[in-house]
């Protein structure tokens, strides 16, 4: 079976073995240098970095990172919310609140109306983009609850605030139910293949659909031959060793890359945090230090410099600040991992899959951002323009999207500060817009500060 070879581990293996002996200082600085001509690098030239451990070389690799994510990406950083509408799951994770055994959570799907609360919360302050996420068990409409689930988000209007585009991350489906998926103007399809390491998945995966390694880690070849060419990655960071799962990690985007033309739009970064009655959860049989952490962060962006990082709030607001500037390209703010939490402002833990390590509200980590020199982006403008996969890509490699990118996240954010932030917030957003607007080229500067006027003068989802 083809999906047998998409991940080679035993070169894998080689390769981290060969790195051990051919990372010298020189050969350190080569890859590093290598990785300034933005067209990424191999799993060998990974495999070295991952062995860096001496200051003045991980001080090379951070300010390399943040070389090519300024060039790539600028000052912006992408915010979305995660919307949990179910914890009902028939699979049995150990490292998982929602696993199907633990009597502990109290389950529950949201209903249509209970999810258009939640949406009409997080519109009300001011999000404008989320991935909405189900347990890998549905009540009785099936996959229909969630097709209808996203037809709601999209439905909520509130004041001048909408959600402009819905992520998805839900279970594995056949390549008709993408079709399904894609019909209903979903964003990206996401999904994670929790570790690579296919040895260890069968040691935490017990029981479920979920046990099975070849369906899971071929989902996206069906969501891409079903037409959804954005799809976002990653592992859970702890169940095996990150060497590993990086270079997994890159043997599965390459395999995307080869077989349908464009990788992943996204990698995720999670780390396992405590949940409900797992001890793997409290005490990962592979704990990554904030230091590789970092290291991985940073490794990524070399490696794979057009693709998206995404950080979830299970990280504390002190290491996320860290890592924006090492590659981190989108974060959530203001979470909540339990259905319902947003519209009875409740974390519960008998209900959330994992505990959060920045419980900030939208508005503080904007106000955050901004002070850090950062735009806070809620741009939506490429998807519903038709720049995905392969199109974006054509204009991310030469810098064109740019030209784009820029002038929608000071529209959008202008949007939030309008609308949605408070008097702190608008002032430290007004003067980050100010500065940002300084650093730019002449024609993103006059197209900015044309969509700044048309939002100022009451003109909303303005983008180009």
């Amino acid at each position: 079976m083809e999906e047998t070879y998409m991940i080679d581990e035993r070169r894998i293996h080689n390769t981290l073995v060969a790195a051990t002996t051919n990372s010298s200082d020189a050969v350190v600085n080569d890859v590093l240098a290598k990785s300034r001509h933005l067209r990424g690098l191999d799993e060998s030239e990974v495999a070295i970095l991952m062995q860096v451990r001496a200051p003045h070389l991980l001080a090379n690799l951070f300010e390399t990172a943040r070389w090519v994510k300024d060039r790539i990406y600028g000052r912006r950083l992408v915010l979305f919310a995660p919307l949990y509408i179910s914890n009902l799951c028939r699979n049995e994770c150990l490292y998982c609140a929602f696993r199907a055994k633990n009597k502990e959570v109290k389950r529950r799907a949201l209903t249509q109306p209970e999810i258009a609360r939640e949406v009409k919360v997080l519109v009300e302050q001011g999000h404008k983009r989320v991935l909405l996420v189900a347990g890998e068990s549905y009540p009785k409409e099936g996959l229909q609850y969630v097709l209808d689930a996203v037809k709601t988000v999209y439905s909520v209007k509130s004041g001048k605030g909408e959600i402009r585009r819905v992520n998805v991350n839900i279970a594995p489906l056949t390549v008709e139910e993408f079709r399904r998926l894609k019909d209903v103007e979903i964003g990206t399809y996401q999904l994670f293949q929790e570790t690579y390491d296919r040895s260890v998945y069968q040691r935490v995966h017990l029981g479920g659909v979920k046990a099975d390694y070849d369906w899971r880690i071929t989902a996206m070849n069906r969501a891409m031959e079903a037409g959804i060419d954005d799809v976002g990655i990653g592992v859970l960071f702890g169940l095996a060793d990150w060497r590993f799962e990086i270079l997994a990690i890159l043997q599965h985007a390459s395999y995307l890359d080869e077989h349908f033309g464009v990788g992943p739009h996204t990698i995720s970064v999670p780390r396992l945090e405590p949940a409900t009655c797992s001890d793997m959860a409290s005490h990962p049989p592979h704990p990554v230090s904030d230091e590789d952490f970092r290291k991985i962060v940073a490794i990524l962006r070399l490696a794979v410099p057009y693709t998206g990082i995404i950080m979830s709030t299970r990280e504390t607001a002190r290491l996320r600040r860290e890592t924006f500037a090492l590659g981190v390209s989108q974060i959530s703010a203001g979470s909540r991992t339990n259905p319902g939490g947003y519209s009875t402002d409740s974390r519960a833990d008998d209900e959330s899959q994992f505990s959060l390590g920045d419980h900030r509200p939208l508005d503080e980590v904007i106000r955050d951002i901004s002070e850090m020199g950062y735009i806070p982006s809620f741009c939506t403008g490429c998807y519903r323009l038709g720049r995905t996969g392969q199109d974006f890509l054509d204009l991310a490699k030469p810098g064109e999207i740019r030209k784009h990118c820029d002038p929608n996240a000071i529209s959008t954010f202008a949007e939030y500060l309008e609308d949605y932030a408070s008097d702190e917030t608008r002032r430290v957003g007004e003067k980050a817009i100010g500065e940002f607007l300084s650093t730019m080229d002449a024609a993103p500067r006059k197209r900015a500060e044309a969509m700044l006027r048309e939002i100022r003068e009451g003109q909303r989802d303005v983008f180009c």
